[in-house]
């Protein structure tokens, strides 16, 4: 008779991982009913889309049809290529910060280098599988910058919300503050009273008409305000001569190695903040959804989307996390509501693009105030404050960092001291136990988690048993060594319990086997006993083999080892 031959599990094929979810659905069967119910939600998302969209270009520093390019590029290309089934891409809040920097320092053909630049680093982050490692970002460092970028962009809308005559705008928070308050004696009462009246009525209709499109409602009524009385204001045609009716032809500016190695910061910038942005919008997705995306297929399609709606004239794209939320909330039942919002800010640019132009630039100055005001995440910022002071550095850091430095640095400082601050821990949580009774399991008087250590006046003098628990690291080498090596009495046997360890490293390893060769050299007999298959492989590979040492299942095996005659 043959022996079974076992077959270990094998992980997802290539196909699995980057199938898109639309091709994923359209398998499963995708009818009438689903396109009625993804048309009415596509719908309901472009509504939202339209004014945020020119309103975070402008805030941005660029016209407002480079938002809407980037709605109807990358926003079709994320839904119909990407890994989540509701997610919804666009032009996000989050990158207002570092595109108008990007803008004002290298001008929007070095944006566009960037951004496609950050594409293809996207891909390939994708298409290495390393997409899921984004997920090891600390919630302080999100919740940080996040509100940090919040304020930045509500310092950009002030010039807007109160119509202030200035001839040029700091990028950075210290001299805008001070630039706008040499200026505030040019604010406009006009202005200042659209920029309440936007602000009352997102605020108002969110409250009474939540289901309502607050944000179109609230700017179409200033529109028209500023139409029908003549308001002396400024609106995207004063500004920016209007909207165009269609996508420009593809195009991509003149590079050169020179060129690519200056952005390349920019670059790196651009492709953290997008991974992150857009898959903590599929995580959110996921939870109101009970859905589960595919990261790294998602990160491709993120790519592939950024390349493509700077070749039309965009700017970066990401996943958004309100507008994917309104995209469930609305019904939608797959990808195509997100194409089809995205064909949808198509079909106004060729119908409705000349009403574009009465636009207050007020009115969508208020929408980007309202939105700072939802990113900040007040909350989450005031439970870290109080959850303790590493938590707390680090948010404080990250978010100071973001409004007076760099996001790239601040992210990169946040990441760190998160790193640090959970090493701590885990070196914190390693125990060395040395003093509860040595028993037979079937003798125990507790059973609570069926383990034995030692006690010197309950079992043989001769033999020492100490047991680790936690991960055994090389922050945690000082607490151990100390512990190993503060034995004064030599015994006959020495026996090391790894059952609670997880994992141990190489220096770890090394520091153990230093006090193992030091009990050895005495005559001391060494086991170690429970050691999971990850942990002895780390073992023998630092020297910590026979003779020197015996692996043994349990303690109770060692301690008979160790008694039998010799």
């Amino acid at each position: 008779m043959t022996a079974a031959v076992p077959v270990r599990p094998q992980g997802p094929t290539f196909a699995e991982l980057f199938t898109p979810k639309l091709v994923t659905i359209l398998r499963e069967g995708y009818g009438l009913a689903d396109f009625r119910a993804d048309a009415v939600a596509g719908l309901t998302v472009a509504v939202v889309a339209l004014p945020l969209s020119m309103a975070i270009a402008i805030g941005s520093g660029l016209t407002p049809e480079k938002g809407l390019f980037t709605a109807i590029v990358g926003g079709f290309l994320i839904s119909a290529l990407g890994g989540s089934r509701f997610q919804i891409g666009g032009p996000a809040g989050a990158f207002i910060v570092l595109i108008s920097s990007i803008v004002s320092r290298q001008g929007y053909d070095g944006l566009v280098i960037a951004t496609a630049m950050a594409g293809f680093m996207m891909m390939a982050i994708g298409f290495l599988q390393l997409g899921t490692y984004i997920k090891y970002i600390p919630f302080p460092v999100t919740v940080g910058f996040t509100a940090g970028i919040a304020v930045i962009i509500f310092a950009s809308q002030v010039k807007e919300l109160l119509g202030l005559d200035m001839a040029h705008e700091p990028a950075e928070l210290l001299h805008k503050i001070v630039a706008i308050a040499g200026a505030i004696g040019t604010a406009k009462p006009i202005t200042i009273g659209l920029s309440l009246l936007s602000i009352v009525l997102i605020l108002g209709l969110r409250r009474l008409r939540p289901k309502w499109p607050t944000l179109l409602i609230s700017v179409a009524i200033a529109a028209g305000l500023t139409a029908l009385l003549g308001l002396d204001v400024a609106t995207i045609g004063t500004r920016f001569g209007g909207v165009p009716r269609s996508l420009p032809a593809p195009s991509l500016p003149e590079f050169s190695l020179a060129r690519i190695q200056a952005l390349l910061p920019d670059a790196l910038a651009i492709t953290l903040l997008g991974s992150i942005e857009s898959l903590l919008s599929a995580v959110v997705a996921d939870g109101m959804t009970g859905r589960r995306h595919r990261s790294n297929c998602e990160l491709v399609a993120q790519g592939v989307a950024n390349v493509a709606a700077v070749t039309f004239g965009g700017m970066c794209v990401t996943g958004t996390i309100a507008r994917t939320a309104t995209n469930v909330r609305s019904g939608a039942r797959g990808p195509v509501s997100g194409m089809l919002h995205a064909l949808y800010v198509l079909l106004f640019m060729a119908v409705a693009a000349p009403l574009a132009s009465f636009i207050p630039l007020a009115s969508l100055g208020a929408v980007l105030a309202v939105v700072s005001w939802d990113m900040a995440e007040k909350h989450e910022f005031g439970s870290l404050l109080r959850s303790g002071r590493g938590d707390a550095a680090v948010l404080l850091a990250t978010f100071l960092l973001t409004i007076f430095a760099d996001l790239t640095i601040a992210i990169a400082a946040g990441v760190t001291m998160g790193a640090f601050l959970f090493l701590d821990r885990m070196a914190k949580a390693i125990e060395v136990d040395t003093g509860a009774p040595v028993v037979p399991r079937d003798q125990a008087d507790d059973a609570g988690d069926g383990r034995t250590a030692y006690d010197p006046a309950a079992g043989d003098s001769g033999i020492v048993v100490y047991r680790i628990s936690g991960a055994f690291f090389f922050g945690a080498t000082a607490t151990v060594g100390a512990v190993l090596d503060g034995i004064s009495k030599l015994p006959r046997a020495f026996i090391l319990d790894f059952e609670n360890v997880p994992l141990v490293d190489t220096s770890a390893a090394k520091v153990l086997r230093s006090s193992v060769t030091k009990l050895a050299r005495a005559g001391t007999a060494v086991y170690f006993t429970g050691t999971k298959p990850g942990v002895r492989a780390v073992l023998l590979k630092a020297g910590l083999r026979a003779p020197e040492v015996q692996y043994l299942p349990s303690v109770e095996d060692a301690e008979e080892a160790a008694k039998a005659p010799a």
